[in-house]
């Protein structure tokens, strides 16, 4: 099959995004498909349909590290050609994270140009990326999940309770996200947080202390619960990406009723927001035993260090295959 895996882009998550992408090509390279790993916003301006650019740009191995091919550009949100180079592949794998390439935008447009691209078409991307959004949702419908409120620079401090998390609205990987516990660093961080968001609107959290965890859901299944338990302050991104820094225990070790809880309750998120193929959905285990949704995620990472494979894996599921399989299912989306 002639393949694209679309990486990079202009988001905060860029190298992230590099990491997961190098793998995805890697892994259906050796299912025997025809890989062309492109950075969302590079011009090729040499090259108009997949072919050609297979031609030009294969590689026997992809690396995150090739900055020389894959560099991070400031103007365009698509780079030339990028478009008519997915028109004319059979499948394209979005290996994005945060951007246009998961708030919606990138699969609406390939919605309107026929394009077959892998995981949630745009409704259900918007919902599960705007943090305001989806947990006005989860809210509406019953979910617990954390007490919140929206703000922008022109905030009150003393409407702010404390200790808190500051998160911007629609950015991922923990990128932007700081832990408040006293009133001194509240406006470093929210003037940091700032520049993480779009919209000029950050959501400030209740903290809630507890275990976190996050459940896979693939197809119509659920994947094993992990549990995520950083070795040093929260699962920020550092400790998200620097191996060694986060113990990840899969399966969980929990009692079976909360583990059934929580995959029963990451189905339910996943219909909610209307996710496709595959997504990942984080919560957090209060010290009084509740479970608190943080959000859901329409494109899980897929990165060395990323959850969803390690959840797969546990399910005996491989990596090369776990990429087949979302090929696969994205296919039968499509059709």
């Amino acid at each position: 099959m002639r393949i694209v895996v679309l990486a990079g882009g202009k988001s905060d998550e860029h190298d992230v995004s590099m990491s997961s992408g190098s793998m995805i090509a890697n892994a259906l390279i050796a299912k025997g498909h025809q890989v062309l790993l492109l950075d969302l916003s590079m011009d090729l301006p040499d090259v108009s349909d997949f072919d050609t650019a297979y031609q030009k740009y294969k590689k026997e191995q992809y690396s995150a590290t090739i900055l020389s091919t894959f560099t991070k550009q400031h103007g365009k949100e698509i780079g030339e050609n990028i478009i008519e180079i997915c028109r004319t592949a059979q499948m394209t794998f979005v290996g994005l994270h945060g951007g246009i390439g998961e708030n919606g935008k990138l699969a609406a447009l390939f919605d309107i140009y026929d394009i077959k691209y892998t995981g949630t078409g745009y409704q259900g991307s918007l919902l599960a990326m705007n943090k305001q959004i989806s947990k006005e949702l989860l809210r509406f419908h019953g979910f617990l999940t954390a007490n919140w409120k929206v703000i922008t620079k022109n905030y009150e401090p003393s409407t702010i309770s404390l200790p808190a998390v500051v998160k911007p609205i629609d950015n991922g990987s923990s990128i932007g996200v700081s832990l408040v516990n006293h009133s001194d660093d509240l406006k470093t961080a929210v003037e940091e947080t700032l520049t993480y968001t779009n919209n000029g609107k950050l959501l400030i959290e209740d903290k809630i202390e507890g275990r976190e965890f996050s459940v896979g859901v693939l197809g119509k299944k659920v994947l094993p619960v992990i549990e995520i338990r950083p070795k040093n302050g929260f699962y920020d991104y550092t400790n998200k990406y620097q191996q060694g820094l986060t113990e990840e225990i899969t399966p969980a070790v929990i009692a079976n009723e909360t583990k059934m809880k929580l995959q029963h309750l990451a189905k339910e998120v996943h219909e909610l927001f209307s996710l496709e193929v595959y997504s990942r959905t984080d919560f957090l285990l209060s010290d009084s035993g509740d479970i608190f949704i943080i959000e859901a995620n329409s494109l899980p990472g897929m990165t060395p260090t990323s959850l969803f494979p390690q959840e797969a894996q546990a399910k005996g599921i491989e990596y090369e295959d776990l990429c087949q399989k979302i090929i696969e299912l994205s296919m039968q989306k499509s059709s």
